[in-house]
């Protein structure tokens, strides 16, 4: 049984909106292979998944993907899509078995995983670049060292 499991932490405090880790996570998940240089920021084919919410006075929050201990998104997806891996804790997205009904999307309490813009035929939320050895990418791309992986207990 999982006994610690790795998490995104956020320090509000640091986060100046630069969204580099926004940048970063369109790169990750790009359909088309190329560089950062060459990622177009206005595709909506080319989406974060993640958020960073602004207080309209200088403040900003990034918003991840908390890969609850007890998912409410995993409970209301009836189709299965939504899964919490077993060796890692992390919630992952089959976008082949989703129903499109977005009852994760309304169960959310944290707002996070939400329909892609170009299609709104499936979903989008944080996978911890899963294909990544190296971890979220995200949290390699913040400058200010605002997003960090750490490791927690889990019941």
């Amino acid at each position: 049984m999982l006994n610690t499991m790795k998490r995104i932490f956020i320090d509000r405090e640091k986060c100046d909106g630069c969204k580099n880790c926004t940048v970063a996570c369109m790169q990750a998940h790009r359909a088309t292979p190329g560089t950062v240089y060459d990622l177009d920021l206005l595709d909506r084919k080319n989406e974060a998944r993640h958020t960073i919410v602004s207080d309209g006075k200088g403040r900003y929050t990034p918003v991840f993907c908390r890969h609850c201990a007890v998912p409410d998104c995993v409970g209301a997806c009836m189709s299965g899509a939504l899964k919490k891996e077993p060796d890692t804790g992390h919630v992952q997205y089959d976008e082949k078995r989703c129903g499109t009904c977005f009852m994760c999307v309304m169960s959310c309490p944290y707002g996070n995983v939400k329909p892609d813009k170009a299609t709104r035929s499936k979903i989008l939320k944080c996978d911890f670049c899963k294909d990544d050895p190296e971890g979220p990418n995200c949290v390699r791309a913040c400058p200010k060292k605002a997003i960090w992986v750490e490791e927690v207990e889990v019941l």
